[in-house]
């Protein structure tokens, strides 16, 4: 298991771009080094997480044990300097 959440980002309900945008803002305010947990029914969040942390440069710390059946739970620690997104778009850098 990964240290304590500084935040837990519910984005049950929420396909990836939605998931990324709710996450991007939500963290926004947090330090670097910061532990997120994201509550998630996304299929595709195993994928798209890992991928969206590589290209930020947040570090993915991967799922997480929970007792809950209906949805994951994946954290994340947020790095001091990310790569900043596109504001529709948070799959592509901003330029």
């Amino acid at each position: 298991m990964t240290d304590t959440p500084d935040l837990t980002v519910d984005g049950t309900g929420l396909l990836c771009v939605q998931l990324l945008l709710r996450l991007r803002a939500k963290i926004a305010h947090l330090p670097a080094g910061a532990v997120v947990h994201i509550r998630t029914t996304d299929p595709a969040a195993p994928l798209d997480l890992p991928a969206w942390c590589h290209l930020t440069g947040h570090t993915y710390l991967g799922p997480l044990p929970h007792p809950a059946e209906s949805y994951e739970v994946y954290g994340l620690r947020l790095t001091s300097a990310p790569v900043p997104t596109r504001p529709d778009r948070p799959w592509h850098p901003a330029s």
